[in-house]
């Protein structure tokens, strides 16, 4: 019985810590995210980055932190298409993998 509440004990660790990476990855997606936004927007690429960040916490999922940035974009008269912003949010999110795994 000890066994199998060893295995237990080792899933639930693995899966704390697989949800623990997964958020870091988001964290610095969304700095890189508004790194690269605020250059665009002409803004303090840090304090932006921290909004991004912020944005995140709105809800589960990606669609807060896009409708940030579309919302960003639009009011400032960038232009940015939907698809350019999911492609680096795909892309700077598999850069922080690639970071967490160094």
């Amino acid at each position: 019985m000890n066994g199998m509440k060893d295995r237990e004990r080792a899933f639930e660790n693995k899966y704390a810590l697989d949800e623990e990476q997964k958020f870091k990855a988001l964290v610095r997606r969304n700095k890189s995210l508004g790194r690269w936004a605020a250059g665009l927007l002409d803004r303090d690429a840090e304090a932006y980055a921290t909004e991004v960040v912020e944005a995140d916490f709105e809800e589960a999922g990606d669609e807060d932190v896009f409708r940030k940035l579309r919302g960003d974009f639009d009011a400032a008269g960038v232009s940015v298409s939907d698809e350019e912003i999911r492609q680096k949010m795909f892309a700077f999110l598999q850069d922080a993998v690639a970071e967490l795994a160094r």
